[in-house]
């Protein structure tokens, strides 16, 4: 199971919590390869009563096929529209500033469109600001939680940008989710069990994109993952395992249907991780894997589907303080 809630995100979130009265519009920048567990569901309830706009980032390394049916899928949503973007493409940069107007709908000729842009760490917030401003004015770094406070940044074009730290939630309730997080860099590599999280993502690409894997790594066959080795199954439910102090929980393997220990072990031999007597470092595929998926040397990959979406999904958290939309002066 994996978790991650640095104390910098709790004071993070207060001060989103704080600001958000006088914000127009939220942006929510999303990482286009994973839109769904990119998004915190605490700054969704934080954000409920106010008009989205999704950034789908990172979209010249996912998939354009889903990255449209996750476009879609956002625009049908009330009050929120979407745009897939590359932070570094002044180009498609531009629509952002109108979409911000549209969803702001009526505000004052004599004041700015307030704008806050919010997401987890390592999504590409900062360089987005920077692209917006023209300048360098955001600090931008390859790994998580770059951006420390709350900074405003004036636009020419009437608009107002509050940027705000990356922030995660205290327990991500998905594992599939909170794997897929890890495996795009999402949480710092220092937290992670490097091999745990590469053995369900080649699981997971062997499922979805099996051809790319197989070409990357040059492999003949991708290992079906063997049933027996599951403790405990239930019968109509394969994919549950129960430990031994009797807490079931899903086993992602199974899910995929494809053996990421077998793969991982396949391209660590394959990749440099052979030492001597045989012994496979099983550390060194997972490295591989997860740099080369996270630099788009597999091509381009997004690992979930609107559809993916759990259909038994908690409440979004209700335990925050409503904010006070009265304090607006549009």
């Amino acid at each position: 199971m994996l978790g991650w809630f640095p104390g910098h995100m709790n004071k993070a979130q207060r001060q989103i919590q704080q600001a958000l009265p006088k914000i127009d519009v939220v942006v929510e920048v999303l990482d286009a390869r994973l839109p769904y567990s990119s998004a915190n569901p605490m700054l969704a309830q934080l954000t409920r009563h106010k008009p989205v706009l999704k950034l789908l980032s990172r979209a010249d390394l996912a998939d354009p096929i889903a990255t449209q049916q996750w476009c879609d899928h956002f625009n049908a949503q009330p009050n929120m529209r979407a745009l897939a973007i590359t932070t570094t493409n002044a180009r498609e940069l531009k629509p952002i500033a109108k979409l911000c107007r549209e969803l702001a709908g009526h505000i004052r000729a004599d004041r700015d469109v307030r704008v806050m842009v919010m997401g987890i760490p390592n999504v590409g917030k900062s360089t987005l600001i920077n692209g917006l401003a023209g300048r360098k004015l955001a600090k931008v770094g390859n790994e998580p939680a770059v951006t420390k406070r709350q900074q405003i940044i004036k636009l020419e074009n009437g608009i107002s940008l509050t940027d705000t730290p990356g922030v995660l939630w205290p327990k991500i309730e998905d594992q599939a989710s909170a794997y897929r997080l890890a495996a795009s860099g999402a949480i710092r590599d220092t937290a992670l069990d490097y091999p745990d999280v590469a053995k369900v993502t080649v699981a997971e690409l062997a499922r979805r994109y099996p051809d790319a894997l197989k070409a990357r790594y040059k492999l003949t066959e991708l290992p079906i993952f063997d049933m027996v080795k599951t403790v405990k199954q239930e019968a109509e439910q394969p994919e549950i395992e129960v430990d031994d102090n009797g807490l079931s929980y899903i086993d992602l393997l199974a899910r995929t249907g494809f053996d990421g220990d077998a793969l991982l072990d396949t391209i660590a031999r394959k990749r440099g991780g052979l030492k001597a007597g045989g012994v496979v470092d099983i550390h060194r595929g997972a490295e591989v894997l997860l740099h080369e998926l996270r630099q788009g040397v597999l091509g381009r990959i997004t690992l979930e589907l609107p559809q993916d979406i759990p259909q038994d999904e908690p409440v979004r958290p209700d335990t925050l303080p409503e904010t006070d939309d009265d304090e607006s002066d549009s």
